[in-house]
């Protein structure tokens, strides 16, 4: 399904009723209404960046809900779609830590090949329905996914922006990790003590203290050149 290790890590998960069950509905809702992101796309994030691979998590709640924003990434959009409010507070965050200007683009692929997994814990969405998909057994996955990525030996940042990703910190009791808490991004929230957390260089400090190479958060192409 997913063609890297997490294939053999979930595949106990795959193989339960209520696995088969949500793989079922959302086919279902697929056939019968718009939903988001691309069918080809749900499982992104965990393609982008194999279990092995993973140094940060981002907790999301669910894909955007317009069309062509979702790409299986939270937060992140397609390079041919306006950036989103959040992540426009996201990237502003970013300037003010480490310096790099904010990107034309919103795509975060980048990142996820850096090893941030960019993980929503509601997986796909009606359109302009948020939260329509709440129920029919995402969470149930995505918390198990949580729990394996907590039983790493090696140190994980998880970074949980507002109240939905801050109920998941009950997921992790591992001392190896670092948890980062903090309001949400959103225009409604980020007022509130997000500018100014400087949540990038306290995950690339935390994994350079633990001899991790520390994340690329540079989006800029230019100045990969």
């Amino acid at each position: 399904m997913i063609h890297n290790d997490w294939d053999d890590i979930l595949s106990n998960e795959f193989s339960k009723p209520y696995f088969k069950e949500l793989t079922a509905r959302v086919k279902e809702e697929f056939k019968n209404y718009t939903c988001f992101p691309p069918i080809s796309d749900v499982f992104n994030a965990f393609r982008l960046t194999p279990f092995n691979a993973v140094k940060v998590v981002i907790v999301g709640q669910d894909p955007y809900h317009n069309r062509g924003e979702a790409m299986g990434l939270c937060f992140s959009v397609p390079k041919t779609v306006s950036i989103p409010p959040s992540l426009i507070n996201i990237f502003t965050e970013l300037k003010n830590d480490l310096g790099f200007e904010i990107p034309k683009s919103g795509d975060l692929t980048h990142w996820a090949k850096e090893g941030v997994l960019l993980l929503n814990t509601i997986m796909t969405v009606r359109m302009n329905q948020p939260l329509s998909h709440k129920g029919i057994g995402w969470q149930t996955f995505t918390d198990e996914v949580i729990r394996i990525l907590d039983k790493k030996p090696e140190p994980v940042v998880f970074v949980l922006w507002g109240t939905h990703a801050k109920s998941k910190k009950i997921l992790l009791s591992n001392p190896n990790h670092l948890v980062i808490e903090n309001v949400h991004p959103s225009p409604l929230s980020s007022y509130r003590n997000f500018f100014g957390s400087k949540p990038f260089s306290q995950i690339n400090q935390f994994l350079t203290k633990n001899n991790l190479k520390p994340i690329d958060f540079n989006l800029n192409q230019k100045d990969k050149l």
